[in-house]
């Protein structure tokens, strides 16, 4: 798995580390707020012992549950920023834009 991010991203990254500091990233797992990527100040969401460090964004840890990892580990992700209501809970929210997931299957 690759995990790549986009300049938009990146700008919309910047602009929230400048607001809340460190940052973090969990990709959800399709329940309440779909298959978002959710972005948090860093250590607020309580990773457990079934969630996977899949790379960084912008100095920023990305992780995703074990059973998604799973399931996507042969894809590589970009994430992306476009505009819109984000997840309840993610910080990009008041900012009007939210994070998207762009996958495509890695060939061998």
């Amino acid at each position: 798995m690759k995990l790549a991010a986009t300049e938009s991203c990146k700008a919309l990254i910047e602009l929230l580390k400048s607001k809340h500091g460190k940052l973090m990233f969990h990709q959800s797992g399709g329940c309440c707020d779909g298959s978002s990527p959710m972005c948090y100040p860093l250590g607020e969401f309580k990773v457990g012992g079934q969630d996977v460090l899949v790379g960084e964004l912008v100095d920023c840890p990305f992780y995703m549950g074990r059973a998604q990892y799973n399931l996507w580990q042969h894809t590589d992700l970009t994430i992306d920023v476009v505009n819109g209501r984000g997840a309840s809970f993610s910080l990009e929210i008041p900012e009007g834009k939210r994070f998207i997931v762009r996958s495509e299957i890695c060939t061998i």
